[in-house]
């Protein structure tokens, strides 16, 4: 299972990102997630938010985050990057300006953040990006449906919230269901709630193809010893002898 951990991209600087992409690189990470920091970022926790807050107060100039992910790609050959970015802050580049940017560097994975502005989600997968479809952990009909018509992996939710589905109430099941009753082809990587090396087994053992780690690593920025020590306990979960 892949083991993918969160970049507050920016925070508590650029330079920093690059370094804290070191130390991930270093403990084992399979895919590095890194933001573009939104500047209403209305669908995250407080404390993403705060850091996005952060960056933008220190550079609020989108062209440098792209030179930095460049720099990222130079430092770190071979690395795999989900770019998480929100729908308003892709117009605010320009749509064009970041399809151009992501097929320079090759990339290609996308989590686009919001529904408000569908023109956007068509516009990225008709230039051959591949988009994310988050599935809540009730398994909504309408998520799913957006589901069928991505080309990117499911972002599947890994605990619970308030609700439950009437028949599917594990992870497993749950997967198990996207995969056979659903067809769902696309990889499923599990995030939220992923706060403990127990709740990585779970995803494991539930056949997820990657999971989403912020929590476990995010306090650790900037302590590079000690990150990636962290990184290197939760691979070995991950990636199971």
């Amino acid at each position: 299972m892949n083991l993918i951990c969160f970049l507050n991209h920016g925070s508590p600087s650029l330079d920093a990102s690059r370094k804290t992409v070191d130390d991930y690189m270093k403990g084992g990470v399979d895919i590095v997630e890194t933001d573009f920091p939104a500047e209403d970022p209305y669908l995250d926790g407080e404390n993403i938010k705060i850091r996005m807050a952060e960056a933008l107060a220190k550079c609020s100039d989108y062209d440098k985050y792209m030179e930095n992910i460049e720099l990222i790609l130079k430092e770190q050959p071979g690395i795999h990057l989900y770019i998480l970015i929100y729908e308003l802050t892709v117009m605010k580049i320009g749509i064009e300006k970041f399809v151009q940017f992501m097929k320079k560097n090759n990339l290609e994975e996308i989590i686009l953040v919001g529904v408000e502005y569908p023109h956007v989600r068509e516009a990225l997968m008709k230039a051959g990006l591949k988009l994310s479809a988050f599935i809540q952990y009730h398994l909504p009909d309408d998520q799913i449906e957006l589901a069928k018509k991505t080309n990117g992996f499911i972002y599947l939710q890994a605990t619970p919230a308030d609700k439950l589905h009437s028949v599917y109430q594990d992870l497993k099941s749950i997967i198990h269901y996207l995969r056979h009753d659903c067809g769902l082809k696309n990889k499923i990587n599990c995030g939220i709630g992923i706060h403990t090396l127990e709740k990585v087994a779970m995803v494991r053992d539930a056949g997820a193809d990657g999971a989403f780690i912020g929590s476990q690593v995010m306090g650790l920025h900037g302590q590079s010893e000690a990150l990636q020590k962290k990184v290197a306990e939760i691979r070995k979960v991950a990636h199971p002898r």
